[in-house]
């Protein structure tokens, strides 16, 4: 059971995970916490089990042995709707955006609010999303800007005021900075404190240490299923990472 201290206690804590598809063992007995308002980067090599432990988390698989917790009570999360209801919110490489609608469209998409009348208000939308993309220091024109026009750190300021705006308090985000340029990189780095600014937990997954070492609060690596280290990014540096990933994988 975990620790019921409101000064320790973890926002989101995981005992003993285990997740296979037939005959593969993906996860291997996984424990993983974050507290509230802390960075993690999860790292590790291509099948490390990064992917499926997210998906755990975020609904899209259910493990077949182990607990969940959030803030001290145990939840089953059978769905990402569900996810999402506890405040569990993930953006993915590809941000799950429609490039040909609007950045106010794309914040609501799914959850538009309506007039008295039952119509779409976009005025609430232009209104709210202007306010959530300004909040994250994105100076835009107006919220009708098509998100295909944007810059790839634009969008992915995009994917983080919308899970800002609904209240997440844990945010995944899976590879971030992928095929960004290094102005766009800075872009999200400073996205993820500010959502750390706001007592927001984020778990930063990435092939990349150098993106998130200097934003993490702590580092934990993956390798075969499982959890191979947990260090403070105070205590380690970028080199003994990629050291302790390449042993781990190819056990060198």
């Amino acid at each position: 059971m975990p620790e019921q201290s409101n000064n320790t206690q973890p926002l989101l804590q995981m005992i003993d995970i285990y997740k296979s598809f037939g005959r593969v063992r993906v996860l291997r007995g996984v424990d993983f916490e974050i507290a509230p308002g802390e960075v993690v980067g999860l790292c590790g090599d291509n099948g490390a089990g990064k992917s499926t432990l997210i998906k755990v988390i975020s609904g899209y698989h259910q493990a077949e042995k182990g607990q969940i917790f959030l803030e001290g009570k145990e939840v089953n999360i059978k769905s990402p709707h569900e996810s999402r209801a506890l405040g569990i919110e993930t953006v993915y490489q590809d941000q799950a955006l429609a490039t040909q609608l609007s950045i106010s469209r794309n914040i609501f998409m799914g959850r538009e609010p309506t007039t008295v009348l039952g119509l779409m208000d976009r005025k609430a939308m232009a209104d709210q999303s202007m306010e959530a993309m300004t909040g994250l220091g994105l100076k835009i024109n107006s919220t009708d800007t098509l998100v295909g026009t944007l810059s790839g750190g634009q969008r992915q300021g995009v994917a983080i005021a919308r899970v800002i705006h609904f209240k997440a308090k844990l945010v995944i985000l899976d590879e971030p900075t992928i095929a960004l340029a290094v102005k766009e990189v800075r872009e999200v780095l400073e996205f993820v404190r500010h959502l750390r600014s706001e007592g927001v937990s984020v778990i930063f997954i990435t092939h990349t240490l150098h993106h998130v070492f200097d934003v993490a609060d702590r580092i934990a690596v993956m390798a075969h299923g499982t959890i191979i280290a947990d260090i403070s990014t105070k205590n380690t540096d970028v080199d003994e990472l990629s050291d302790i990933i390449v042993r781990g994988t190819y056990g060198e």
